[in-house]
């Protein structure tokens, strides 16, 4: 009958212990993420998790645009444009942002093409 016992409890165990290496805390996870993304928005990031909370809180969002993977970047404030960038870092448009709210003009059809894939970061708010 210890036996019996014994064996639930140790696969339990295994079971926790397997999906905390996997997951990690919160933390770990969101570290995860940022690996994923092109070095130059991690850079960014860095710069802004120093920063002081700023409102309207910076983030980067992934998308699926034109049949590729890119990143949406929302600048801090007004009137500046919202890149995006492919994941090599090149800078491709201003989808929206600056004193019209239309960006740069050079992907006009990013708002009805692009498909939203998952938020990657998102700044402290004030």
């Amino acid at each position: 009958m210890n036996k019996i016992l014994v064996l639930p409890i140790i696969s339990i165990s295994t079971i926790f212990s397997a999906c905390n290496n996997h997951t990690g805390n919160g933390g770990h996870q969101r570290e995860t993420v940022k690996d994923s993304i092109p070095l130059c928005l991690r850079e960014k990031i860095g710069i802004y998790e120093k920063k002081d909370a700023v409102n309207p809180p910076v983030q980067i969002e992934e998308y699926q645009y034109k049949g590729k993977r890119v990143f949406f970047f929302t600048a801090d404030c007004c009137d500046q444009f919202n890149d995006l960038y492919d994941d090599n870092c090149k800078f491709i448009c201003a989808p929206s942002g600056g004193y019209t709210g239309g960006g740069n003009g050079k992907c006009k059809d990013f708002s009805d093409s692009a498909k939203l894939v998952k938020l990657i970061w998102k700044s402290g708010a004030k």
